[in-house]
């Protein structure tokens, strides 16, 4: 609300300024009024110029909305929405959460359980990943215990049904692309897996030089993939399906918002517009083009802060970004972010 408080201010600056200079006597060469020398502007359309202005600035600066308060001590480790359902994944966990979207309640838990046709699990304490897929109406979640690396695929239709299936080793953020595959960041053997949602392998994409220890990967409109970067400094590329980098920001690259220092979760708006969760000391939300050449930082106005960001989800149905902290109070923040869609 900071940006939005100095530009009201400056835009009554202008206001003022405006005014007081038309009760200025004008040059003959220059326009006046047919009535006199002196220009008397529209204060209705200056007014409404300002109004219009501070409304696109109003839409354009997420508001915090809700907080989805810690059931435990452990972080956020990774979001996901679909329909009236928001799931929520935590580190060294053997369940899902899933709140209620319309009232924020925590009405249900997913175990991953022997009674639920899973070994017992315990989640890497910064390595799980979370996405649902609407198309095929289930669950990926990322089992990487000591023991084993499995997706596990959830039916959300009412029967529950599972499934899984093993990928290399260390696998991290999961993504569902617009074929409808889930696609599998795997952090360790440095590549892109793209599964069938029963678990074929479609594609596999090796990462090529400028790209390692790849975190999350989320699909845009091209085809191409955006890859955060578990490095420090921290880098996200966009990628190719030959796996070779089309653009990059990160360690050589400087900008306004300065390096990042451990990029992990990504979420791609409709217009290819890219959110990044600087999770570590910098605590913040960045926001990226699709060619990586315009950064800043997004304003979200939290009383304490945002502490530790590493899951993003965005929900453009709703209008809103959910933010899950790892670290501090591990919340997860709900933000008003653009129009909701139909």
């Amino acid at each position: 609300m900071t940006v939005y408080r100095l530009l009201n201010s400056l835009c009554r600056v202008i206001y003022l300024a405006y005014t007081n200079f038309a009760k200025t006597k004008l040059p003959s060469r220059i326009p006046v009024s047919p009535h006199g020398n002196y220009y008397k502007p529209n204060v209705t359309k200056v007014l409404l110029l300002t109004v219009s202005v501070l409304t696109v600035v109003k839409w354009t600066t997420p508001a915090l909305i809700n907080i989805i308060s810690a059931q435990d001590e452990e972080g956020v480790a990774a979001v996901a929405s679909l329909d009236d359902d928001i799931f929520v994944l935590r580190s060294h966990s053997h369940q899902v959460e899933v709140y209620d979207a319309n009232s924020f309640r925590l009405h249900r838990h997913i175990r991953f359980c022997e009674t639920l046709g899973f070994g017992f699990f315990m989640l890497s304490p910064m390595q799980p990943g979370l996405a649902a897929c609407g198309n095929n109406r289930c669950l990926y979640v990322i089992n990487n215990s000591i023991n084993s690396l499995i997706v596990h695929r959830v039916e959300l239709t009412g029967s529950n049904a599972l499934m899984k299936w093993s990928v290399p080793r260390n696998p991290a953020g999961l993504s569902v692309n617009r074929a409808h595959n889930v696609v599998v960041a795997c952090h360790g053997a440095n590549k892109l897996q793209e599964y069938t949602t029963h678990g074929s392998l479609v594609r596999e994409i090796c990462l090529q030089a400028g790209v390692t220890s790849p975190w999350h990967a989320v699909q845009l409109s091209s085809g191409d993939y955006v890859v955060s970067q578990d490095t420090s400094p921290g880098v996200v590329s966009v990628v190719g399906v030959d796996g070779q980098v089309r653009h990059s920001y990160g360690q050589s690259q400087t900008s306004g918002v300065g390096q990042m220092e451990t990029p992990l979760g990504l979420a791609v708006t409709k217009n290819d517009d890219i959110i990044v969760a600087d999770y570590g000391n910098n605590n913040r939300i960045l926001s990226m083009n699709s060619s990586l050449s315009s950064i800043q930082e997004l304003t979200l106005s939290v009383d304490d802060g945002i502490q530790y960001p590493c899951g993003l989800c965005l929900d453009e149905s709703r209008g809103r970004l959910y933010v899950g902290e790892y670290g501090g109070k591990h919340r997860v923040l709900v933000f008003a972010y653009g129009k909701p869609t139909p």
